[in-house]
């Protein structure tokens, strides 16, 4: 199960991100943070396979796809020790922060 937690700018996510709960959520990614959300903090994320990374992506790319706030970037940070060995696998570091 995954859980999200807004929190003013901030989006905590926690559980699992697997191809099946991206199947779940994929029709309702827009719907999953506020226009403000700056950072989705990935600390308590405990799995993610190669189709989490591409939601977690596309969760940076949604307001630059929308009229909402188009000058807020969000970022993700705090990747798991298992998301960092996917970020390296697939280069991703330019969209993952530490912080």
């Amino acid at each position: 199960m995954i859980t999200f937690n807004q929190q003013e700018q901030q989006c905590f996510i926690s559980g699992r991100l697997t191809q099946v709960e991206v199947k779940q959520l994929w029709p309702k990614r827009q719907e999953l943070f506020t226009a403000s959300t700056q950072v989705i903090d990935l600390a308590a994320l405990e799995y993610v396979d190669s189709a989490g990374v591409a939601l977690l992506l596309a969760f940076v790319r949604l307001n630059h796809a929308s009229n909402q706030q188009p000058s807020v970037t969000r970022q993700l940070v705090n990747p798991s020790e298992q998301l960092i060995k996917m970020i390296e696998l697939y280069d991703l570091d330019a969209f993952f922060g530490k912080a």
